[in-house]
């Protein structure tokens, strides 16, 4: 059973999709958001959670105070499960859900070649553990093109998996091993 850690909808059940996801374990969730919590980085924000599954990540901040969660999941069933969650879980107000793969949202909001269409303050994402280096390389450069400054980039993969390379202007902070799983953060650096 999956649930919310903390906030308004602390300890209420999340559905999960049947199969093709692997949702962040409670420990895990509860320990990265300390580590946000730590550096202000999740009430108020505006929080883009890629490859969202369930949802559980986004729907945490939300949770947490969160001003606004775009969930964005290609898998039909998991989106519909997205959606439920934030209608069951009263949070469907500051939660948006986009059904589109990660790469094809990035293009729209944060283009190689222009200003990003919209900024994040926090950017979660925890792709397939399958998911190819370069692959993930491009996502991480999306979402570095669209964190705001002061904003804070999360990756969560394989404790096995290599760290992610932070392009411009993003900052890594730290890293933590939780049994089979490891989380990366990095910060967009504040201008002073």
């Amino acid at each position: 059973m999956t649930r919310i850690v903390a906030g308004s909808a602390g300890g209420r059940t999340l559905a999960v999709p049947s199969s093709g996801t692997r949702p962040t374990s409670e420990r895990v969730r509860e320990a990265l958001f300390s580590r946000l919590e730590h550096l202000d980085a999740v009430d108020g924000a505006r929080v883009l959670d890629l490859y969202a599954g369930s949802g559980a990540l986004g729907l945490e901040a939300a949770s947490r105070g969160a001003r606004r969660v775009v969930l964005v999941e290609t898998a039909r069933g998991a989106v519909d499960v997205c959606r439920r969650n934030a209608r069951s879980l009263g949070l469907a107000d500051r939660v948006e859900v986009v059904a589109d793969r990660v790469d094809r949202y990035l293009a729209r909001v944060a283009p190689t070649d222009g200003p990003a269409a919209e900024s994040f303050d926090l950017v979660l994402l925890d792709p397939p553990y399958d998911l190819g280096d370069d692959a993930l390389a491009t996502a991480v450069a999306g979402a570095a093109r669209c964190t705001a400054p002061g904003g804070v980039v999360v990756v969560e993969r394989s404790s096995r998996a290599a760290a992610p390379a932070w392009p411009a202007p993003l900052v890594a902070l730290a890293d933590r091993r939780y049994g089979e799983t490891r989380v990366w953060f990095a910060e967009h650096p504040a201008v002073d």
